[in-house]
């Protein structure tokens, strides 16, 4: 990343070969993003309407869905150099819809898993930026932890298709979304380990209906959304009936793992914020970074960043060999969302009033750094899990 502290970049080191592509996205991120983050963040026509310049520029400059499959029209970077991209990209919450990687989840599950006609239907239109899509999973009446409790019903007809009815809530980007998979129980009942299932659902399809808005913290972007009886096609079933949970881990491993490498690059970008001041800001007796306080904070920060990036590249190595990675997940996931929370706050701490105002994007980088150790499943449920797997192999 051009411009970036070499303390920062920590280990391990990008492959030559990709640190161009990485630089030209830091830039395009830091230079035709960052700018934006006020509009996009409102909402709203005005923030469709720039997010829409943002990917055309993007396209333009050759940057578009680079880790996409090429069949697609995606750009079919693998995993571990499009690792140092997306840290690039996830300096900004935006960097990964501007640039055409948001939609990398859906498009392997959509791949893998939907019916001929889902293929045809979405993909490439997906990978254009045409489609825009959500993945609901988580109720208000249930523990996001234990989708077995999942009350939503799909219910088939004589017709071969189905019948979707329940709600959904904290489901990202839905008002915006044209289509929404959503996990619904299609056999058996709570809390039945069987019978769930996948079903692709059109936002415009009659009874379905935003709710509202859930801010998180003060922020939006996320939603409650009903369905009441909705009908979705028999071919829009993902996968087989009753293997929503082993589609829905597929997603989940490589999704915790994009997360945990995007706030590495919104730590990093809190960290220069942190030592920007600590150079710049002058008191009677000389600048910030004078003082020991301050001093730790730069220390502490740094070191929390330099431990938690190889965790986090261990997970990558994991998922990329096709290896078993919920041990590595799990770990890169809680020490990431800890560490971005962190390296936030020590920034606010050091920006003083200015850290908690309008003029800095810290207040919404700590606020991702408090929300990561919930989202995705909270730090309790990482450290569980870990931990028994850890036992059973003794």
């Amino acid at each position: 990343m051009q411009g970036e502290t070499p303390a920062v970049a920590g280990h391990p080191e990008c492959p030559t070969d990709v640190r161009e592509l990485r630089d030209r996205v830091a830039d395009f991120v830091r230079q035709r993003v960052m700018p934006r983050e006020p509009v996009l963040d409102r909402g709203g026509p005005a923030a469709t309407a720039a997010l829409r310049g943002l990917q055309r520029e993007a396209k333009d400059q050759g940057l578009w869905a680079l880790p996409l499959p090429a069949e697609l029209g995606g750009q079919g970077l693998p995993l571990l150099p499009y690792a140092h991209i997306a840290e690039a990209e996830g300096a900004s919450d935006h960097g990964p819809a501007a640039l055409g990687s948001a939609p990398l989840l859906d498009v392997l599950m959509l791949r893998r898993h939907g019916s001929a006609r889902v293929r045809d239907l979405c993909l490439k239109r997906l990978v254009a930026g045409e489609l825009r899509t959500s993945y609901a999973m988580t109720e208000p009446e249930t523990p996001g932890t234990d989708p077995f409790l999942t009350e939503t019903a799909g219910t088939p007809s004589a017709d071969g298709n189905w019948t979707v009815s329940g709600r959904k809530w904290f489901t990202s980007a839905a008002a915006d979304a044209d289509l929404v998979t959503v996990l619904a129980r299609t056999d058996g009942a709570p809390p039945d380990r069987e019978g769930l299932s996948l079903l692709l659902v059109a936002t415009d399809s009659p009874g379905f209906r935003v709710v509202r808005e859930l801010p998180v913290l003060g922020a939006g972007g996320q939603w409650e959304i009903a369905l009441d009886e909705v009908a979705v096609p028999g071919d829009h079933l993902l996968g087989k009936p009753g293997k929503a949970l082993a589609i829905a881990g597929e997603r989940l491993q490589l999704g915790r793992t994009l997360r945990c490498l995007r706030w590495l690059g919104q730590a990093r970008r809190a960290f220069e914020l942190m030592r920007e001041r600590s150079l710049t800001r002058t008191r009677s007796r000389g600048p910030l970074g004078d003082l020991q306080l301050v001093q730790r904070h730069i220390f502490e920060s740094l070191f929390a960043l330099r431990t938690t990036r190889p965790l986090v590249y261990e997970a990558v190595a994991h998922l990329a060999a096709g290896r078993d990675a919920h041990v590595e997940v799990g770990l890169a996931k809680v020490a990431a969302a800890r560490m971005l929370q962190q390296v936030a706050d020590a920034a606010i701490q050091v920006h003083g009033a200015a850290g908690l105002g309008p003029d800095t994007p810290l207040p919404g980088l700590f606020r991702t750094g408090r929300t990561a150790r919930i989202l995705d499943g909270p730090d309790e449920l990482h450290i569980t899990s870990v931990a028994r797997r850890v036992l059973r192999k003794s």
